[in-house]
């Protein structure tokens, strides 16, 4: 279940339009083990981006899926193996590598 990003910007008299390039945006916590994703962006309080970036979770870093185990999963992120919670990893939307070349 991939959520469709589209960017909005001001157009003439106030109102929006939106970008003709769209991104299919997923959670992290729905990545199949084995996958390499490219973080889009971080979802939730100060607190809880902050605490995410301290871990490695930054935009535009890749991060892959090494397993998950008891509601947990297991990414690798800038050569460290972390683990966080699948509510933390549902906060953290990606997008393929591929596809943010597009």
């Amino acid at each position: 279940m991939a959520v469709e990003y589209a960017a909005a910007f001001p157009g003439a008299g106030g109102q929006s339009r939106a970008a003709k390039t769209s991104v299919s945006l997923m959670p992290l916590s729905m990545a199949r083990t084995g996958e390499t994703v490219r973080i889009q962006s971080i979802r939730g309080k100060d607190d809880t981006r902050r605490f995410l970036n301290n871990l490695g979770f930054v935009e535009e870093s890749e991060v892959t899926v090494v397993s998950e185990l008891g509601g947990n999963v297991i990414v690798q992120v800038k050569g460290t193996r972390v683990a966080i919670s699948k509510a933390m990893a549902g906060r953290i939307l990606t997008i393929s590598p591929e596809e943010g070349t597009k």
